[in-house]
Parts: C-alpha cells; sequence; structure tokens
C-alpha cells in the first residue's frame, strides 16, 4: 500500500519518519508544515534519506505525491504518500478547539501577545488611511486563509470597541471549493466565532479551461462577485486581507515585469460599482506575523483552494512556470541578507516619488514628459 492515513500517521514516533512537504513553493511559504522537509518533487525523489525511518511524502490531495512514492521505493525506502495530503493536516487540526474559551484566547492574541505587529498596525492602517468612516457598511471578505482569517478577527474587535459606528458583515464567496475546503473554512469560522454567509458562484467552472492568464481572469471575477454580493446587501466597502508583504511584492513585480512603478493601494474606488470602495485593513502587517499568529493559536487554514491545483496533475501542470510572485518573494530575501532594510525602502519609495526626476508619468487624463516644459525651466 502507497498510503498512510493522518491516523496511522500519528500513530508513529516522530523519530519513526521523515515529513517531506512537495507542495507549490509558493503554498509552503504562505502555510508551512511544522518539522517537515521541503523539496520540490525531482528533489524529493533523488534525496539521500535514512533508510531506518520511514519516508510520508505530502502533497496538496495525496495525489501528485505517489509517483515520488513509486520512485523511492524503487530505491529501497519505505514511503508512503499521506492519504489526502496537505489538506488531511488541515481536516485533523479542525476536530480540535472548538470551545468559546479558544475564540476568545486567539482575540486576546491579537489585543496582547501580538499587539505591537498586528493589532497596532491593523489600527493604524485604519487611521492613517482613513480606510472606516462613520456610518459605513463593510463587507469583509473571508477567501479561508489566514490573512482574511486574521482580518475578520481584527474587524471584530474594531467593532466592539470603537468610537466610529460602522456595520459588518463576513462574506465568504464560494468559487467553486472542494467539499473539504469548503468544510475547513465554516470549521475555522465556527471554531474563531465569526458569523460568515456564504454565496456560491461557477467561477473555478468557468476559467478552468481558460488557457491565457486564467489566475488575472479569476481574480477580475472573484472582485466583481464581491463588489456585486456586497453592495446587494446593503455594504458600501469590501475589505480585501492583503497585507505588507503583498503591497511591497507588488511594487517591485510592476517594475520588473510590468515596466511601470504602481503600487498596490489601502483604499481604492471601483471603476465599475458606483459608490463602492476597497480597503485593504493589513497593509502595514508583515506575513511573518500573521504566520507567527496562525502557529501561536495552533490554527491552520486552507492554501490556494483553486480548482487547478486542487486537481490537476497533468505534464502541464507540473511543468507549469514559477509564480511571478515566489521569484520576487525570494529576490526581496536575498537582498535582506545585505540590507535588513530592503522591504522598508521599498513601500516607502512610493511615498517619496520625486516628479522632477522622473523621464514620463500619467495621470487620468494624459501622460506628462519632462520635455514638455524642460526649456521653459531655464
Amino acid at each position: 500500500m502507497e498510503e498512510i492515513t493522518i491516523e496511522e500517521l500519528k500513530q508513529l514516533s516522530s523519530n519513526a519518519y521523515v515529513l517531506v512537504d512537495i507542495r507549490d513553493e509558493e503554498k509552503v511559504m504562505k502555510n508551512p508544515i511544522d518539522g517537515s522537509i521541503v523539496l520540490c518533487e525531482k528533489d524529493a525523489e533523488e534525496y539521500a534519506y535514512d533508510f531506518d525511518k520511514k519516508i510520508i511524502i505530502v502533497c496538496d490531495r495525496g495525489k501528485l505525491s505517489i509517483p515520488c512514492v513509486l520512485a523511492l521505493r524503487e530505491r529501497g525506502y519505505e514511503a508512503y504518500s499521506l492519504h489526502g495530503g496537505y489538506v488531511s493536516i488541515v481536516m485533523d487540526k479542525m476536530k480540535e478547539n472548538h470551545s468559546k474559551e479558544f475564540a476568545h484566547k486567539v482575540e486576546r492574541s491579537i489585543i496582547k501577545t501580538y499587539r505591537k505587529p498586528i493589532w497596532s498596525k491593523f489600527t493604524k492602517a485604519v487611521r492613517d488611511y482613513e480606510l472606516i468612516q462613520e456610518g459605513d457598511r463593510i463587507a469583509v471578505c473571508i477567501s479561508g486563509g489566514k490573512d482574511s482569517m486574521l482580518m475578520a478577527k481584527c474587524f471584530q474587535e474594531l467593532h466592539r470597541y470603537s468610537d466610529i459606528h460602522f456595520d459588518v458583515r463576513f462574506v465568504v464567496m464560494d468559487p467553486g471549493y472542494s467539499s473539504e475546503n469548503r468544510q475547513i473554512i465554516e470549521d475555522n469560522a465556527k471554531k474563531l466565532n465569526i458569523p460568515i454567509e456564504i454565496f456560491e458562484t461557477d467561477i473555478f467552472e468557468n476559467v478552468f479551461h481558460i488557457e491565457k492568464n486564467p489566475c488575472y481572469i479569476c481574480a477580475r471575477m472573484r472582485r466583481g462577485y464581491l463588489y456585486n454580493y456586497a453592495k446587494n446587501i446593503g455594504c458600501n466597502k469590501i475589505a480585501l486581507g492583503h497585507h505588507y508583504d503583498d503591497v511591497i511584492e507588488t511594487i517591485l513585480m510592476s517594475m520588473l515585469y510590468g515596466a511601470q512603478i504602481q503600487t498596490m493601494m489601502p483604499k481604492l474606488h471601483s471603476n465599475h460599482f458606483a459608490g463602492m470602495e476597497v480597503i485593504r485593513p493589513l497593509y502595514l502587517i508583515h506575513e511573518d506575523d500573521i504566520k507567527a499568529w496562525a502557529k501561536f493559536n495552533n490554527l491552520y487554514f486552507i492554501q490556494c483552494a483553486c480548482k487547478f491545483t486542487d486537481t490537476c496533475s497533468s505534464e502541464a501542470c507540473l511543468t507549469r512556470p514559477r509564480s511571478k510572485r515566489v521569484e520576487v518573494k525570494n529576490l526581496i530575501r536575498e537582498m535582506k541578507k545585505t540590507n535588513p532594510y530592503v522591504e522598508q525602502n521599498i513601500f516607502k519609495s512610493v511615498e517619496n516619488v520625486s516628479l522632477k526626476t522622473v523621464i514620463a508619468y500619467k495621470d487620468d487624463q494624459e501622460k506628462h514628459h519632462f520635455l514638455d516644459d524642460y526649456d521653459t525651466k531655464k
């Protein structure tokens, strides 16, 4: 038998096996598995393991790990695929801590333990960027990942104690999740005492067969559905869980891959839904601090639940190019080795633009070039 279940794995001594995570690099970064070795599939098949230990291979859902297991068995290792993959680990964690005391502990950790890196930065973004005004009705959009779940808990705390009067609705759009991922979202919401409301769409089905830029199209469709649903329930804003790392990565990606300088704004008026805005209250919070908060509370969330990554085992999927965002994450990590302030400097660069030293820039009306009035400034 090439598989081992999560229950069988829990019966083994931690010294009896090696856990090998072969998920996509971006997923590993967002949701690491404690105690695991992280390798790509090819390296996992060629790695020199201890022959005295069982080798447990973990992929997204227990499918892509099977060929790796077979290759390792040919080399003489006792190798197994974790049945259900990473999803089975999360599903197992869902069985723990369903009490009011647990939800209260999580809430206090935001205010106490992580007050400086999370709560203070959340309230600073809300204040400095004027994200919330009196009378706002905000649809807090929950994807099921760690970022949006933390955002929901922060909104609950802010709604409870803020002098500004505003309403919140905790909205989950199901674009076609698997039953397991849908269950994880619902269980986490229940565990964290977040009163979610779910509406369904068929976005994954509509973009599944699109070959060019399916992720971009999917993201645009998601945003449109969220705006429309929020407006129909009387909200004037949607809140998204983008964080500080997303901002600085977007700045670099726009330069390196888009040949332009632009950033992810803390708030933005919708071009297609009159009177609607998107706000990003995690704008100043670092992803590492969100990971630390989740680990401190023993919380596990879904990773990218896209139908492509959920079901694809074809050669095209296995050989797809590395995410541009992963490349930029790694670039920033390397630069931090010699300049610990590189993230801060990237973030500040779009606050300190000197138009006198820019060749050209665009506004909503036209493009401006430095030669337009160069001779008049002699």
